[in-house]
């Protein structure tokens, strides 16, 4: 049944035809309307969006990813916008919260959670996709596409309006999963879009802090660091970019290494008042600088942090685990690797010290088990530490005889 709301989806795409319809899928019982504006595709994309319900409209692209989101608005007829990407969806048990927030008289955008599936860091991200369908709201940014800017201005104007969000995840995001993550030739072009944005806004944060997370991918860590300083100047700062400058520049002294400095930044990221799901990193991050540096205890509290914001977060029982390892409490260990690997059946570093722990025991027969399932893992993602795992001469053996 469709649901009784004035909402539009609005897409911009260019060959998706193998993301498109989980996209449109799980939004079309949702929304009164679906504008789909193809920018270029040379396979069926098009076709396919009108065969699932979506108006399907063309525009020839121009480097620009705000010029062809606010042409695709043109054609929005709902009070209300939900933006998407062909690799996003949109989660169904958010569809009653968003019901709800669009009845308000006051709001002019509802900020969402979305979930990096595969990220290596930030698992989670604040994006504005939900806005009111207002004359002043478009999209500013080469490349960064946002509506923002354009909300920042209206409310200096307008006062009546305000700007909210959904605490709980609103999309998955399939960007980062493998084979869909950007090439280095796409990285290039990102850094040559926003590198033309701030040679004509030198100072301003969000770019500072975006294109110097771009240069960290890139492996270009001085230049990174220089750029997110740059952004700390700046006299007035959005505490979500301030976070994001300080959680960047952890990453980049990481890399240095000085780890003095990555942990105060990190530690100036988390005690930013962003929502606490948007910290998760930062405190997974610190926690391992304090594990390695042998500060056992603050590394403990630091996972503990991050599982109270999110009780699903794999990786953090899996330090959590190697911690109270370190720490002598095996038990505990054992019982959140396990945990780790009912999240994620397919862990094979939380099997591989499930079967150090147990063997420390002095459980043979599960330590064996856990290896084996760890070395059948690794031989599908990782060969080479199958490899390793298979010549190491004491595990050799207790396979052999097991």
């Amino acid at each position: 049944m469709r649901c009784e709301m004035n909402l539009s989806l609005c897409m911009i795409v260019k060959n998706e035809e193998l993301l498109l319809p989980q996209c449109l899928n799980s939004v079309k019982n949702v929304v009164n309307e679906m504008v789909v504006l193809d920018t270029g595709s040379s396979d069926r994309t098009p076709e396919i969006a009108k065969g699932l319900g979506a108006k399907v409209y063309h525009f020839p692209w121009c480097n620009d990813f705000s010029a062809a989101r606010n042409e695709s608005l043109k054609y929005v007829q709902g009070e209300w916008v939900l933006v998407l990407d062909a690799d996003e969806v949109l989660i169904p048990e958010i569809v009653p919260q968003i019901q709800q927030v669009i009845k308000s008289d006051r709001h002019i955008l509802i900020n969402l959670v979305r979930q990096e599936v595969g990220a290596s860091q930030s698992p989670y991200s604040l994006v504005s996709r939900l806005f009111r369908n207002h004359p002043d709201v478009r999209f500013s940014r080469p490349y960064h596409a946002m509506v923002d800017d354009h909300v920042q201005a209206l409310l200096r104007i307008e006062s009546q309006w305000q700007v909210g969000y959904l605490p709980d995840v609103a999309m998955l995001h399939y960007g980062y999963q493998p084979g869909a993550i950007a090439s280095r030739d796409k990285l290039n072009k990102a850094r040559t879009t926003m590198e033309g944005f701030l040679a004509t806004h030198p100072n301003e944060p969000y770019v500072c802090s975006k294109l110097g997370g771009l240069y960290l991918d890139l492996g270009e860590v001085n230049q990174a660091i220089e750029l997110l300083q740059r952004g700390l100047t700046a006299n007035t700062l959005d505490v979500s970019v301030l976070y994001e400058l300080h959680y960047h520049l952890g990453n980049a002294y990481i890399q240095l290494p000085d780890i003095n400095q990555a942990v105060l930044h990190y530690q100036t990221a988390i005690q930013q008042p962003v929502l606490p799901i948007l910290k998760l990193d930062a405190y997974n991050n610190l926690g391992n600088l304090l594990k390695a540096a042998g500060d056992l205890t603050n590394a403990r509290k630091a996972y503990e942090t991050a599982l109270q914001i999110d009780p699903n977060f794999t990786t953090g029982y899996y330090n959590l685990g190697m911690t109270l390892r370190a720490m002598g409490f095996f038990e505990d260990a054992i019982a959140l690797y396990r945990k780790a690997i009912e999240i994620n059946p397919n862990y094979a570093e939380a099997y591989q010290n499930l079967g150090v722990v147990m063997l420390q025991i002095g459980n043979v027969a599960e330590s064996i088990a856990a290896f084996r399932n760890a070395i059948a893992l690794h031989q599908q993602h990782n060969p080479e530490e199958a490899q390793r795992l298979l010549n190491d001469p004491l595990l050799s053996e207790l396979l052999a005889n097991n």
